[in-house]
């Protein structure tokens, strides 16, 4: 065997192995998207990778001349987890996100044949070719609002033979030439539901973001309304930058709190989603008194007169704005 069939190989034995321990572990209950998975390979979208080492970051890339560092590589890439692709300034711009989490939020994106899909965030350009394949490149867009990431994406896609619209432009502001959608699919961390995403979708869609540190589910009413609730799956991404990027305020975070209840996963969630609404000592009495709530109890509500969360019903009594500026 020569050597580039070699490396082949192993790419190939690598790309089927992740898709085998996705299935396995429950990522992959639908057929369709399995066979995404397996006919995308994930390293062609990241042909370098940076990871953390001491004070600074190490960069690991498919052609480098020593055989261990391309294993090291190869082996990072069909773990499951997110790698960072794009540096500036030694903060994290870009990501590959994290294959099983990827894999969910198709999943829950519950897209029909014939949907058009608007991708909030191109990164490398996986997501949208795992869309292309399950739904035709005519059919999804992707926007970016780094010229550098669209650029490259393009350049993945094209590689495998995939052709979306990929759009350099504000996410925030949606992509207005290419509506409507049926489907918003966000993988960027957002403070609020931008307006604009709304008048952008037909009655009925569905928007499926990163907010707080969770995955809001949104069903899209008209041009002025949406409601939805939390999955139950922790999010962790990149923030949105342009129109919407900066979070809502957040104010002694961990003020009076006992450290293990401000590393809870489900008080933390809730921390951040309540953030200039509630004082942390308020937020941890609720969140006791309610029982400690999971994800899944909490949900969001787009309306002509605003943005609120709120813990079990719309209604109340327990809403809060969203995005409100924290208190001095």
């Amino acid at each position: 065997m020569g050597a580039h069939a070699e490396v082949r190989d192993m790419r190939e034995t690598a790309h089927a192995a992740q898709v085998r321990e996705l299935t396995a572990a429950g990522a992959l209950e639908d057929p369709r998207w399995r066979a995404a998975f397996a006919a995308v390979p994930r390293h062609v979208f990241v042909p370098y990778y940076y990871t953390g080492r001491g004070a600074g970051h190490e960069r690991l890339w498919a052609e480098d001349p020593d055989p261990e560092q391309r294993a090291r590589w190869l082996r990072g890439v069909y773990t499951d987890a997110p790698l960072a692709t794009r540096l500036r300034d030694g903060e994290l711009v870009s990501s590959s996100s994290q294959p099983s989490l990827m894999a969910k939020m198709l999943e829950a994106l519950d897209v029909r044949d014939g949907d058009h899909v608007l991708e909030i965030g191109a990164g490398t350009g996986y997501n949208a070719a795992l869309l292309c394949h399950r739904l035709g490149d005519d059919l999804v867009t992707s926007v970016d609002l780094d010229e550098e990431i669209t650029e490259s994406a393009r350049a993945h896609l094209d590689r495998l033979g995939y052709h979306p619209t990929v759009v350099t432009g504000d996410g925030a502001r949606g992509c207005p030439a290419r509506a409507p959608f049926d489907r918003i699919l966000v993988t960027c961390t957002i403070p609020l539901i931008p307006p604009a995403w709304l008048g952008q979708c037909r009655p009925g869609a569905r928007i499926l973001a990163p907010l707080s540190t969770g995955l809001i589910a949104l069903t899209v009413r008209d041009a002025a309304f949406a409601e939805g609730r939390f999955l139950h799956t922790s999010a962790y991404f990149v923030p949105l930058r342009g129109a919407t990027a900066a979070p809502p305020g957040t104010y002694g975070m961990s003020q009076g709190i006992p450290y293990e209840l401000v590393e809870n996963e489900r008080f933390q969630f809730m921390l951040v989603l309540t953030s200039g609404a509630l004082h942390p000592r308020e937020a941890l009495d609720l969140w006791r008194r309610e029982g400690r709530p999971a994800r899944e109890r909490f949900g969001v509500t787009v309306g002509p007169e605003g943005q609120w969360s709120w813990l079990d019903d719309p209604q109340g009594p327990y809403v809060w704005p969203l995005g409100e500026p924290a208190p001095a």
